[in-house]
């Protein structure tokens, strides 16, 4: 059980992994093709988000962002492999800050073949987030259930 558990948590960060390690060197000193992509839905994001609640979001530098997306990712992937539960709460963090920036469905019509696309990337990294959660849950029920055994009393005679 103890080897498919890890094969398991290795598979699914490898993802995380391989992302962040092909934006690491991909990277440069602007952020490379991830901070071009992640550029206009920002500024789309900025927009919306002014327009709707009246505030307006602070002026982000993309290449920041990009490498806390890359930190996240790659460190995140890392202590996931290893079993640990900070690990998933920085992929979480990931998912939940970058999901609705990366893909923006709800700015298209339901008719735009952009919609479908983008609704189908945001859905896989709802299942994403939902295997996080997953995870989280099964470490606290078993760290609980450890934790009953080891109250157990002493017998007296």
């Amino acid at each position: 059980m103890g080897f498919f558990s890890f094969l398991g948590r290795l598979l699914f960060a490898s993802l995380f992994i391989l992302s962040a390690w092909q934006m690491f060197n991909e990277f440069g000193t602007d952020g490379g093709p991830a901070a071009k992509e992640l550029l206009p839905k920002l500024n789309t994001l900025r927009s919306n988000v002014s327009a709707r609640f009246g505030f307006n979001l602070p002026v982000i530098d993309v290449s920041h962002l990009v490498a806390a997306f890359l930190s996240l990712k790659g460190i995140g992937g890392l202590l996931f492999v290893s079993g640990s539960q900070i690990g998933a709460y920085l992929l979480l963090l990931y998912l939940a800050i970058s999901s609705p920036i990366l893909f923006d469905f709800f700015n298209y019509g339901r008719g735009n073949s952009q919609y479908n696309l983008l609704l189908n990337d945001f859905l896989l990294h709802v299942a994403l987030a939902g295997a996080l959660l997953f995870f989280i849950g099964t470490k606290n029920s078993i760290s609980r259930r450890q934790q009953k055994k080891k109250a157990h009393k002493a017998k007296t005679n």
